[in-house]
């Protein structure tokens, strides 16, 4: 079994990886993959600690996490497809709309 030092020291260079991601790049796609990276990191704490702790409270957790980043990805991304569609940055994209 792994124990749950383990799991904390994942979590925490994930979060560690996700914050200078944020905080470095100016992309928008790189920020919104490093956000995706700190809410991924506080799943696998939510779930490690709900497994050692034998209580379902924190994979409920979890899945409302993963509900909102998924929401928070499909928004962000609908807002950078109309940026670059009034902007008329990418002619490629103009294309295909």
């Amino acid at each position: 079994m792994v124990p749950l030092s383990w799991y904390i020291m994942l979590s925490a260079a994930l979060f560690t990886i996700g914050i200078v991601g944020v905080l470095s790049r100016r992309n928008i796609f790189i920020i919104l993959m490093s956000i995706e990276l700190m809410l991924n990191a506080a799943n696998i704490n939510l779930i490690a600690f709900s497994h050692y702790l034998q209580t379902l409270t924190g994979q409920v957790f979890a899945i409302f996490v993963i509900t909102v980043a998924a929401a928070e990805a499909a928004v962000a991304l609908a807002i950078i497809i109309l940026l670059a569609r009034n902007r008329g940055a990418c002619t490629w994209m103009s294309s295909i709309f």
